[in-house]
């Protein structure tokens, strides 16, 4: 299976980005990974946030191929615990799932051309998180994921 974390903007604080890469770095033991990085949206000032949303919405789909499985990291997602989050990727896993596309939108989420091709929608937290922060949390759970569904001890009930 392939995996993409797809992200609004670049990751810029250096302590994230040694986070990020770690992770990634684990990550390569089980699945092939792949962060993607798209470019912010420019001259955003005279923008509502409504067009901004359909800005990055437009980057987000060209990104994303007819047969990825997409899921949105949103606060208005289900929540899940770290066990049943690696249930829900097991499930990908079994069913044959090519690519396993997870998206972080920009500060004002997603468009609804956006959520409306999703075929879920996880939250992480109901907590509000830097995007980029945001970023490292993802991935570091993703990586859970897969230890728990290899049974190794890096997850602690």
């Amino acid at each position: 299976m392939n995996m993409v974390l797809l992200c609004i903007g670049k990751t810029q604080e250096k302590y994230l980005l040694e986070g990020i890469r770690d992770y990634e770095k684990r990550l390569v033991h089980y699945v092939r990974f792949t962060r993607l990085e798209l470019p912010d949206v420019k001259n955003t000032s005279s923008l509502s946030c409504h067009q901004i949303k359909e800005k990055e919405g437009r980057l987000l789909l060209k990104n994303i191929k007819a047969g990825d499985h997409l899921v949105l990291f949103d606060e208005k997602g289900s929540t899940y615990t770290s066990k049943q989050m690696s249930f829900q990727i097991e499930q990908h896993i079994q069913k044959g799932t090519r690519t396993l596309v997870f998206a972080l939108g920009g500060p004002y989420g997603f468009s609804e051309e956006v959520r409306n091709r999703a075929q879920a929608t996880w939250s992480l937290s109901s907590l509000t998180f830097p995007h980029q922060l945001v970023r490292l949390l993802c991935i570091e759970q993703i990586y859970r994921c897969f230890t728990i569904i290899k049974g190794e001890a890096y997850h602690h009930e």
